[in-house]
Order: C-alpha cells, then sequence, then structure tokens
C-alpha cells in the first residue's frame, strides 16, 4: 500500500533542513506532495537535501539564511510562499548545534554570555520570526510545528541555554496557537530525545548510546523518519483538532522513574 498524499498542492517550509530531522521531515512532507522550501545556514547541505527530493520524485528549492535574522526570515518565506503567495506548513526546525555555540553550552558559571545570547536566538527568536512572517501568508488548514526537546523538560548538568530555549518555545507554541487558532491555523510542537542522526552516530561512543538505551522503555532509539512521520501527522489535516501541544517522542525515556532505568542497567552489567 503506497503512502498516503496528504499535502498535495501544499506549500511548506522547513528551516535547518540541511541535514538530520530536518532534512527527513522535507524528505516526508515532499514524499507526501508538498512543495518544500528547504531552509538551512548551510547552503551546500540546502542544496544537497532538495536535489535528494527532486531525485526522489519531489518538488523543493534551497534557500539560504540565518533564523535569527529577520531579512533571511523574510525572504525564507517568500521563497516558499511562491507566485501563490500562500504557506500551508511551516516546521521551525533551526537550532545552533555548532561545538563553537552548543559544545560551550557547559557550566554556566563559566559561560560566555555570547553562547546563551546566539543559544536563544536561533533556537527562539528564530522560531518567532518565522511565525511573524509566515502567518500572513497562511489561511484556514495551515500548521505550525516547531522542534522543541525533552531538554526543555528536565534538568540536566549542562546545556542549560539549549533546555532554556526548547522550554520557552513550549510556551510559544501555547502562545501561537491561542492567538491563531480562531482563523483555522494550529500550532504544535514535537519534543525529541536522543535521534540517531547521523551527526548523533559520529559523536556518540558505544558506552553513551549504552546508556542511552538504558534510559529507554524501548529497546529501538528514535531516527529521524520517526520524527518525520510525527512532524507530518502533525501538520496534516489529521490532525485538525490538535492545537497547542507538545508531543514527546523519545521511546519512554521520560515516562518512569529513573530507579528503572538503574535497575534495568544493573541486572544488564
Amino acid at each position: 500500500m503506497g503512502r498516503a498524499v496528504r499535502f498535495a498542492r501544499r506549500t511548506a517550509l522547513v528551516t535547518g533542513a540541511g541535514s538530520g530531522i530536518g532534512r527527513a521531515c522535507a524528505r516526508r512532507l515532499a514524499a507526501e506532495g508538498a512543495t518544500v522550501t528547504v531552509a538551512d545556514i548551510d547552503p551546500a547541505a540546502a542544496a544537497e537535501t532538495a536535489e535528494l527530493i527532486v531525485k526522489e520524485g519531489g518538488a523543493a528549492r534551497p534557500v539560504t539564511g540565518d533564523v535569527s535574522v529577520e531579512d533571511d526570515v523574510r525572504a525564507m518565506v517568500e521563497t516558499a510562499a511562491g507566485d501563490g503567495g500562500r504557506l500551508d506548513v511551516l516546521h521551525s526546525n533551526a537550532a545552533v548545534l555548532s561545538r563553537e555555540v552548543y559544545g560551550r553550552d557547559l557550566d554556566l558559571t563559566e559561560m560566555d554570555v555570547e553562547v546563551w545570547d546566539r543559544t536563544l536566538a536561533v533556537d527562539l527568536r528564530g522560531a518567532m520570526l518565522c511565525v511573524k512572517h509566515a502567518v500572513p501568508r497562511m489561511g484556514a488548514g495551515a500548521a505550525i510545528v516547531n522542534t522543541t526537546s525533552v531538554s526543555a523538560l528536565v534538568g540536566d548538568t549542562d546545556h542549560a541555554a539549549y533546555g532554556a530555549a526548547k522550554a520557552a518555545l513550549i510556551s510559544f507554541t501555547r502562545y501561537v496557537a491561542t492567538m491563531y487558532g480562531r482563523r483555522g491555523i494550529r500550532c504544535n510542537a514535537v519534543a525529541p530525545a536522543l535521534v540517531l542522526t547521523e551527526a548523533a552516530r559520529r559523536a556518540m561512543t558505544p558506552e553513551r548510546l549504552a546508556e542511552k538505551a538504558a534510559e529507554r522503555l524501548l529497546p529501538d532509539p528514535c531516527e529521524p523518519e520517526d520524527v518525520a512521520a510525527l512532524v507530518a501527522f502533525l501538520a496534516s489535516s489529521e490532525a485538525r483538532c490538535i492545537t497547542g501541544q507538545t508531543i514527546v517522542i523519545d521511546g519512554g525515556t521520560l515516562a518512569h522513574r529513573p530507579e528503572h532505568a538503574i535497575r534495568q542497567a544493573r541486572e544488564a552489567g
């Protein structure tokens, strides 16, 4: 049985679509009929995703920009809306995960303020700017999906800037849903835990992967395509009664007491 075509004659903008979750979401939306604008700060990565979609029989065009810069976001939305001036799906997925920023988001007492500011500028202000320029192009039935994180829902010993930005994004999602719901525009968020993107596979040691496996209730880790399936559902008319929600996709990582994972690890060891 073939995949449903839920986005025929619809336009979509996916930010941070040059790799990982964003690339998988762009491919999924295109596979279901959307004309997808692939936005990324890396022009080569954006072009690669767009080319991949076209090779798969979909419609896509790359655009380069920084979501923290308003003129760049305005250009992204204008490209995505095209001649018809309409945008049906916005997936705000861009986040700063570079070694220079995310890799320095460590002890707060030693953090450079620039790390905090850059994280919030991309991860939070970027989503706001996308909404600011996308909503005027949207009509009833349009959908916005933000990528937050389980880091927004728990504490940790590092990445406080990232966690704070993602937590604010959950609240922002509710506000957008409330502001524009009467216009028929929905806004939801997805909150992944570890997703085995290519970058994650390169970065994670076998020991770290084993630790993450011990945290989960389910045996298999999430892949980018799992998040893409959830994003596509939330963006589709099948989710027409869902708005203002954050859906956790984590293999059950946050669904149990920590003692459960500790006990499992001991029994396995």
